[in-house]
């Protein structure tokens, strides 16, 4: 994994956050420059700090990484309403979703 993924991904989310890297490394409790150096490439943060920054930013390390995610809580909530199908359901549902992602082409 690059440098650049990561303090690219930090910028993106941090700008939707609507929050300065410079307000966002204090409200870490960090130095005022902490989160330009991650974001320029200098530095990479620690499994603690990483965790901390998803925290921060409200997404899971595994949304972090998947940037296919655009629309999160859409995500969530369908993937809350799969976990409680059986799987007769749930292959029907899969069905459905080929069908309509067939016509996205």
């Amino acid at each position: 994994m690059e440098k650049k993924f990561i303090g690219d991904r930090i910028t993106e989310l941090r700008i939707k956050k609507n929050v300065s890297e410079y307000q966002m490394s204090l409200d870490l409790g960090k130095n005022k420059s902490y989160i330009q150096s991650i974001s320029s490439g200098r530095s990479l943060p620690t499994m603690e700090n990483f965790l901390e920054i998803c925290e921060y930013l409200e997404v899971t390390p595994c949304q972090f990484f998947d940037t296919a995610l655009h629309n999160l809580p859409l995500y969530e909530k369908a993937a809350d309403l799969l976990k409680q199908l059986d799987d007769e359901d749930m292959i029907a549902v899969i069905s459905i979703l080929h069908r309509l992602a067939a016509r996205h082409k």
